[in-house]
């Protein structure tokens, strides 16, 4: 952004009695670049600038509409989402910010409308039964049946979205696989049925670890094990061990019974990490996929 751009656009957000954050988007981080004191002033803090848009938005409204947000920007789109902040309520508009001869968004601005009136509830209450039948049919084509993670396919779209944007600006990514241990066995005891609700519980174990809305969880199939992937945007060699322990612990303390287990008297899981500077070298990010399901 040239200066005398960036000026205007600073004085333009600034004047602004809308609260307004940017954000850039070509960041593996997704930092918030630009915010004005109306923003600032509902965020209760004047250091939001710098700090990654999930983590800003998740402090303000919770996890589940920051993963929804996530999702959003992955996919370019544009939306709204009305929202409550303290006794306020908020008209979240979220839109992708082109620049002549880019195709490709580099920028999201977020706008925070207070809404009031009888017109504007009546309103609100249509976009968000639109909005969320059209996450329903999204999730549908997006989600594992049985896990509620995201499938393998659209796990790998993620991952091909996020290794693009890492590799611009060669950042690291994170991949952590969990299999379960010796889950055969236990499906040999309980049958499927059974196992489907196992799995259902360790993926619930495994988003709840999370440590931001960024990072993205699935179930992946690999040589017939049962696998989940956790792609994480804050990785550090020496961190995401501890990450992949915390959640194997998280799992165990489940208490799941399991009567053949080689490992405990519960279901465990046994996990593969690694971790990448994508754009490095000619390594893919379907190779590095593959590095932890091997």
């Amino acid at each position: 952004m040239k200066r005398l751009k960036r000026g205007i656009l600073e004085q333009l957000i600034e004047g602004s009695a809308e609260p307004v954050f940017v954000a850039r988007i070509n960041h593996p981080d997704w930092p918030v670049v630009l915010s004005n004191a109306a923003f600032d002033s509902i965020a209760g803090s004047d250091a939001v600038v710098g700090q990654p848009l999930a983590d800003v938005v998740e402090g303000l409204v919770g996890r589940d509409l920051a993963l929804e947000i996530s999702e959003t920007v992955r996919g370019g789109d544009e939306t709204s989402i009305a929202v409550e902040l303290g006794t306020r309520e908020y008209l979240l508009v979220l839109k992708p910010i082109h620049t002549a001869g880019d195709s490709n968004a580099q920028h999201y601005a977020a706008y925070w409308r207070g809404t009031a009136g009888a017109a504007n509830v009546a309103d609100n209450e249509i976009q968000q039964a639109l909005l969320k039948a059209k996450r329903r049919i999204r999730d549908l084509s997006r989600d594992d049946a049985v896990t509620g993670l995201l499938n393998e396919r659209s796990f790998r779209e993620v991952l091909a979205h996020d290794w693009a944007v890492a590799a611009r600006e060669k950042a690291s990514l994170a991949l952590v696989s969990f299999t379960l241990d010796d889950f055969p066995a236990y499906i040999e005891v309980f049958g499927r049925h059974a196992a489907d609700s196992c799995l259902r519980r360790v993926a619930q174990a495994v988003r709840r670890c999370l440590r931001r809305a960024s990072d993205v969880a699935a179930r992946v199939e690999s040589e017939n094990r049962e696998c989940l992937v956790v792609l994480s945007h804050s990785p550090a060699d020496s961190g995401v061990g501890d990450f992949a322990a915390t959640i194997a612990a998280a799992i165990r303390e489940l208490g799941l019974h399991h009567p053949r287990s080689s490992e405990s008297r519960f279901v465990t899981v046994s996990f593969k990490t690694n971790v990448c500077t994508a754009g490095n070298g000619n390594r893919s990010e379907s190779e590095f996929l593959d590095s932890v399901l091997d």
